[in-house]
């Protein structure tokens, strides 16, 4: 019974460090990154006007440290891909060739550095947030339990510990994560 809630637990709380993972690649460095890119939402005309993500439609490669190239694996959506990157704010200008398009990245100042650095922050914190509350949402189920007499006290206790210990583990991981970001931003 209690097995149930704990694992349940600690998939969602790895959930959350994916989810946490995904918003850090999206965050600018001084280097070209797919992952800038990747997850842009792009509307295919050619496709009945429907929303795919760019990496469903293009090789995204990096071929020298401040130029993406995004090379379309059907050229119609080639208009579709550069009108999307315009759109997002993304502050990129898009090169197109005819065949692909290139971004080049410029460098980033200092001031944008600690902003970026902020974002990291945030997106950290409301990582935490949420893994305490799977944690906060699993203690409530297991007092249930112990309530229903369906787990015993001393069932629950433990059950609780593990929980507690599997949040500082993935608290530490979100940490770490945020760190090393913050780590590339700065350099």
């Amino acid at each position: 019974m209690s097995e149930e809630i704990v694992l349940d637990a600690e998939e969602r709380m790895e959930s959350s460090i994916a989810h946490l993972k995904e918003n850090l690649n999206g965050i600018r460095t001084g280097r070209a990154n797919p992952g800038l890119v990747d997850s842009l939402n792009v509307n295919v005309a050619s496709y009945g006007g429907s929303d795919m993500t760019l990496k469903s439609l293009a090789t995204v490669s990096v071929p020298e440290p401040s130029q993406i190239l995004i090379r379309p694996f059907d050229v119609g959506t080639l208009k579709d891909i550069e009108k999307a990157i315009i759109n997002s704010n993304l502050g990129y200008a898009p090169n197109n060739d005819g065949r692909v398009i290139r971004l080049n990245i410029p460098a980033l100042s200092t001031e944008v550095r600690k902003k970026m650095c902020t974002r990291i922050k945030e997106f950290c914190e409301s990582c935490k947030v949420a893994m305490r509350n799977v944690r906060r949402d699993a203690n409530k189920a297991l007092d249930q339990k112990e309530k229903d007499k369906l787990i015993s006290e001393d069932e629950r206790d433990s059950a609780k510990e593990t929980i507690q210990k599997s949040l500082k583990k993935f608290e530490e991981k979100a940490d770490e994560l945020a760190k090393a970001r913050e780590k590339d931003v700065m350099e």
